[in-house]
C-alpha cells in the first residue's frame, strides 16, 4: 500500500453530551480532537461522527462537526449521522453510511471506559472496528472507580439488546421477510481488510 494512503477509511466518533448552551461537553471535546489528530495524522481519511439529540435538541454529531470544521478538517472529509441516542443505535446508524462509502477499514473513538462496550456493540452488529481512546485528564480513584462501575452495569445489558437485535435480524431473514427497522443490522464477521489496533481498548456510561 502506498505510503500516502490513510491506513484507515475512517473514524467514527461517538457522541457524548452537549452543554446546556448548545456547546460540546468535555467528554464531546476531546472525542473529536482525538479524531482530529488522527485525520491530520494521516491515519485516518474521513472521520463519521455519530450522535443524535440525547439530552439536547441540538444532535451531538452536529456539534462535533462544527468543531472538526473550526480545527480546519476539510468539510469532504466529514460525515455525519444524527439520529442515534445510544451506542446500539450509533451501530445502527453508521451502518448504512460505511456501507455506502464503501468503507473497510474503521477505527472508533470513545473515553476508555466505554470503548469495551462500544467495540463489542459495533462487531456484533457487523461492523469491524478497532478502538482507539480519547485520552481522560487525570481522574481522582473515585472518578476512575465510578465509571468503570457504570461501564461493569452497562455491560451486560447492552449484550442481552445487541444479541436480542441480532436474533430478530436471524428470524426475520429466515422468515424471508426482514423489517425495515433491523435491515441494517449485520451478522457477518469482519471483512478481510479489519486490523485489530493495538492499545488501549476501553467509554463511560453516559447513555
Amino acid at each position: 500500500m502506498p505510503s500516502s494512503v490513510p491506513p484507515f477509511d475512517a473514524a467514527i466518533v461517538l457522541g457524548a453530551s452537549v452543554a446546556l448552551d448548545g456547546g460540546p461537553s468535555p467528554a464531546l471535546a476531546r472525542r473529536v480532537a482525538c479524531a482530529i489528530d488522527l485525520a491530520v495524522s494521516g491515519h485516518v481519511a474521513a472521520v463519521l461522527m455519530s450522535g443524535g439529540p440525547v439530552r439536547h435538541p441540538r444532535p451531538e454529531a452536529e456539534v462535533m462537526r462544527d468543531l472538526a470544521l473550526a480545527a480546519g478538517l476539510a468539510p469532504e472529509r466529514i460525515f455525519v449521522e444524527a439520529a442515534s441516542r445510544n451506542t446500539i443505535g450509533n451501530a445502527v446508524g453508521c451502518h448504512p453510511i460505511v456501507a455506502a462509502q464503501g468503507w473497510r477499514r474503521l477505527l472508533l473513538v470513545t473515553d476508555p471506559h466505554h470503548l469495551p462496550r462500544a467495540l463489542y456493540t459495533f462487531r456484533r452488529l457487523g461492523l469491524p472496528v478497532s478502538g482507539v481512546a480519547a485520552r481522560r485528564p487525570e481522574q481522582s480513584g473515585l472518578e476512575w472507580w465510578l465509571g468503570w462501575g457504570r461501564e461493569m452495569l452497562a455491560f451486560p445489558w447492552a449484550m442481552i439488546r445487541v444479541e436480542r437485535l441480532r436474533l430478530m435480524s436471524v428470524l426475520a431473514h429466515s422468515a424471508g421477510g426482514a423489517g425495515d427497522h433491523i435491515q441494517p443490522v449485520g451478522v457477518s464477521p469482519p471483512g478481510p481488510g479489519f486490523v485489530d489496533g493495538p492499545g488501549e481498548k476501553s467509554r463511560p456510561a453516559q447513555r
